[in-house]
């Protein structure tokens, strides 16, 4: 008896155009198999190739295709040849007659083929059976199994397919594109009844469709945790770039209860860098994602809680807990807090850059936008490390990247060796002094203006593709009137706020704030939310560790 089948929609496939021995071949493949597998039957070669086109679309497995040699217009060797394309990992059977022995023999070179048999195969438990169990069992043996994937249709320029595409990407859900103008997408959108009006049109694994997803959705679909399971903890980190997971880390580490959350993507703005090449450790350098996934598992090994799309709204003091609430009425409670929010890129306020925003215009790298630059013509808005780590990726397969930077030079933002490298690409240019004035496009970026801080002169230049990175807004407004901050949103802590030397006001501690505490108690800061932050992925992790270990000194003092 065949082992049951890992799914219940992997497939045998018989095809014959005979309707009768069509039928008995299913009807002997099910009294076998039909508990563990499901048996679909065709009676021409190419209603057989649609049934398989379809089954791949769906994401189902065809373990098993057996066909009829002799069958007009497509004849079973032709239609094994075509099958090998869709399921090259699909074991292959030709029904023949004794006649047919010497084509059956030919197409083991032409088709690769696993087996033949010859008609009639009665008795099916003498001359049936046997080989179908040989052949599943080697099947279940190989590599047959596909990368498990999500499936998003949308449209090139459209900014919300952009925007789950990029949610995906930076969550590593691993997932393929289908345009909804090709006929793969047409059909992925007929499978799930939807005429395209609404997209994106994201099929998860497991063959659900979903119609223009929220991220809570679209991750709670995906296989992310997007809820606590418990209602208090020892530390609720809140931000998942380099502070947080290194919070994260070090509080399940030392065995604090610690649920990091995380209102988008782990990894913050370093998670979209195509290449750090100064954190240490790295000396040929790390991208962004990779140094965010190893950071992530190595939450999660030590207990981490990891909520993925959870929006934070509220922070209360409720006696010795801290109770954090998330945007859609629920909250969590812990004895202590991190704010590792982490910044934003802010946004251009150039006419038309708003309308355009995911249709040729990006904040951060975009990497998922990477692939569709090939041979173009690319401006990148900024001066600092990021704006340079995402010029030389981009550089690698662009006609031409041109940095547009407001001061007259990158010497005061940007570090040495990137300058370095910026210097020696042959394709990359920088317009210093140069600003964005306008954006200009239908559905699309098509063009820019550009204007000379210095003269005020104007030039209008095309364009398709263009990347902002600008300043650093801090993600803090939903602490108003809670948690002290700086006239630009900057949270204060420890000594930024007993400068004058007293406690700030309603303190009631005898202790003055530890280094990364806020005038909250057990409430914490750490990375580039914090006013005075270095900005830097290394220092980020090390205000991280450091708050952790100043939420033990409170913990054993509370």
């Amino acid at each position: 008896m065949a082992q049951a089948a890992e799914s219940a929609r992997t497939v045998i496939l018989t095809v014959d155009d005979d309707p009768g021995v069509s039928r008995a071949v299913a009807r002997d493949l099910r009294r076998r198999y039909g508990e563990s597998y499901r048996i679909v039957r065709a009676e021409s070669g190419e209603s057989a190739l649609e049934a398989l086109r379809e089954l791949k679309l769906r994401g189902d497995l065809v373990a098993v295709i057996l066909a009829d040699y002799r069958m007009p217009q497509m004849n079973g060797i032709e239609f094994l040849e075509q099958a090998l394309d869709v399921y090259p990992g699909a074991r292959r059977v030709l029904l023949t007659a004794y006649a047919d022995t010497n084509a059956a023999i030919d197409a083991i070179n032409v088709v690769d083929l696993d087996h033949y048999l010859l008609k009639p195969w009665d008795p099916p438990e003498e001359k049936l059976y046997p080989v179908l169990d040989d052949l599943l069992e080697a099947w279940r043996c190989s590599d047959y199994r596909p990368v498990p994937s999500t499936k998003v249709v949308g449209h090139r320029w459209s900014a919300r397919s952009s925007d789950v595409r990029e949610f995906l990407a930076r969550n590593q859900v691993p997932y393929r594109w289908y345009s909804a103008d090709e006929p793969e997408g047409r059909r992925l959108l007929a499978a799930a009844g939807q005429d395209g009006h609404r997209l994106p049109l994201v099929i998860t694994p497991d063959g659900t469709p979903l119609v223009a997803p929220e991220a809570p959705e679209l991750a709670a679909h995906v296989g992310l945790a997007t809820t606590p399971t418990a209602d208090f903890y020892d530390l609720v980190v809140i931000g998942g770039g380099p502070a947080g997971l290194g919070s994260a880390v070090y509080g399940a580490s030392e065995g604090l209860r610690t649920v990091l959350v995380e209102r988008s993507a782990t990894g913050g703005q370093a998670g979209q860098s195509s290449r750090i090449e100064n954190y240490l450790g790295f000396p040929d350098g790390v991208s962004g994602g990779q140094l965010t996934d190893r950071a992530r598992r190595q939450a999660a090994k030590f207990g981490a809680e990891i909520l993925t799309a959870r929006e934070v709204t509220g922070l209360e003091v409720n006696g010795a807990a801290r109770v954090v609430r998330f945007s859609d009425g629920s909250s969590v409670a812990a004895h202590s807090v991190i704010l590792a929010t982490g910044v934003s890129y802010r946004q251009l306020d150039a006419p038309g850059c708003t309308d355009l925003t995911g249709c040729g215009v990006y904040y951060g790298s975009a990497l998922t936008e990477a692939a569709s630059c090939q041979g173009q013509d690319i401006f990148i808005v900024g001066g600092a490390n990021s704006a340079g780590q995402a010029a030389m990726y981009l550089s690698r397969g662009a006609k031409s990247v041109t940095l547009l930077v407001r001061g007259p030079d990158l010497a005061a933002s940007m570090s040495h060796y990137l300058i370095q490298q910026i210097n020696e690409a042959p394709n990359i240019s920088v317009r210093a002094r140069t600003v964005v004035e306008a954006a200009h496009g239908s559905d699309h970026l098509e063009q820019l203006t550009l204007r000379d801080v210095d003269t005020g002169e104007t030039e209008l230049v095309d364009a398709q593709w263009m990347f902002v990175f600008i300043g650093a807004a801090p993600l803090t407004d939903w602490l108003d009137e809670i948690v002290l901050r700086d006239d630009h949103g900057f949270i204060l802590a420890g000594p930024d706020l007993t400068a004058d030397g007293r406690p700030p006001a309603g303190w009631e501690l005898d202790r003055p704030p530890y280094h990364l505490e806020t005038n909250v108690p057990g409430v914490f800061v750490a990375g580039d939310a914090r006013a005075e932050s270095a900005k830097r992925v290394a220092s980020a992790v090390g205000e991280g560790a450091m708050a952790v270990m100043l939420v033990h000194r409170y913990l054993e003092q509370s």
